[in-house]
């Protein structure tokens, strides 16, 4: 492995097991360790010294991206010890750059702790399994795992699409290909559209951010395919109606009648730090396809979906502020730590007294 200059922070971050490396001029490389952004060093990073650095790391034909778009995204391998998912960008000090961590093993849904709903979502053969939620919690790492499952368990096509690729999976079982937008594709729908003329049993579809992705993902997922993708939301309900509001009025009923009809479940998710606050803790939102969910999809109910998480936990339904509730209990994080996170902050407060009849609610909640 070459050594660069970047090389002892990229080395300072993973020795403290942190996700990101946020550099800026001006300040001290900085890197999100535990969910904390914590200085690695106390000299803050001058200009030349950044430019250095960054420009490093890139092609002639990367830098004159990043210098006349202004914005750069691209995957780095750092020898044997880790890739990054890289973004350069231009703000008021002048040039920036983030760097998240991306484990060159793929982690297994075991070691992720997730409930039993996962695996079985995963060995679907078809339907559309979103992952959601807002940046850092995870989404990628779920997906990844979900892919690894099924590599292990069957002989199958697996595809992804990713911009750029994250985790780079070997083929066991399964046949895998990685396709990358702009070197390989010059869009997600553009390769979300050519994806059943490749024969691809699995497909993984990176974020769905724009109208014709979701489309071509909706109608993937109702042909057969098995198409997993993340959406930037929190919560199931809120997941379903940004995917509807980015369509036109006269639109939405076609997406929320192919919506029904694919959706095989959507996982929501976020990152909590544990008790000790030595590791973070997935909590988990669970909405799985059925019947009920259909309906209420298809007939415009989407507000009635808590219930349906809540009622519906013998299939692995559950809402976020449940498993909250469970964490709490066992111990696994604070009452102050999973209240931050609720979605019914009031409702949840009201649990906690129950739970935790010697926790001090925050004044915003108390009765």
């Amino acid at each position: 492995m070459t050594a660069t200059r970047i090389s002892s922070l990229f080395d300072a971050l993973l020795a403290e097991k942190g996700s990101d490396l946020h550099l800026s001029i001006g300040y001290p490389p900085l890197g999100r360790i535990r969910g904390k952004l914590t200085p690695l060093r106390e000299a803050p990073l001058t200009a030349p010294e950044l430019e250095a650095m960054l420009f490093e790391l890139v092609t002639p034909e990367q830098k004159l991206q990043i210098t006349e778009e202004l914005d750069l995204d691209f995957s780095y391998t750092y020898g044997a010890k880790a890739r990054f998912r890289a973004n350069y960008f231009y703000k008021m000090t002048g040039l920036a750059a983030v760097f998240r961590s991306i484990p060159t093993k793929v982690p297994t849904l075991e070691e992720l702790n997730t409930p039993e709903v996962v695996r079985r979502l995963a060995e679907r053969r078809s339907g559309l399994v979103l992952v959601t939620g807002l940046a850092g919690s995870g989404k990628s790492t779920t997906l990844a795992a979900m892919l690894h499952h099924i590599n292990q368990l069957r002989p199958s096509s697996i595809l992804t699409i990713e911009d750029p690729v994250e985790f780079v999976h070997e083929s066991l079982r399964s046949q895998v290909t990685h396709r990358e937008i702009g070197p390989h594709a010059p869009s997600f729908a553009t390769a979300l559209r050519s994806a059943a003329r490749e024969d691809a049993n699995v497909v993984l579809a990176g974020e769905l951010i724009t109208p014709d992705a979701l489309k071509q993902a909706l109608q993937l997922a109702g042909s057969g395919v098995l198409v997993l993708g993340t959406v930037s939301a929190q919560g199931a309900q809120a997941t379903i109606e940004r995917i509807l509001h980015m369509f036109p009025e006269e639109e939405q009923a076609q997406i929320r009648g192919l919506l029904a009809d694919s959706l095989a479940g959507i996982l929501s998710q976020q990152l909590l730090r544990s008790v000790d606050g030595k590791t973070r803790v997935l909590a988990l939102e669970v909405l799985v396809g059925g019947s009920i969910v259909t309906r209420m999809i298809r007939e415009g109910h989407v507000s009635e979906l808590s219930g349906a998480m809540q009622a519906g936990q013998g299939h692995g339904m559950q809402t976020l502020d449940q498993h909250l509730e469970r964490l709490v209990t066992a111990g696994t994080v604070t009452p102050s730590e999973a209240l931050e996170k609720a979605q019914d902050r009031e409702g949840f407060a009201k649990a906690l007294q129950r739970l935790k009849p010697d926790f001090e609610l925050p004044e915003d909640v108390r009765a």
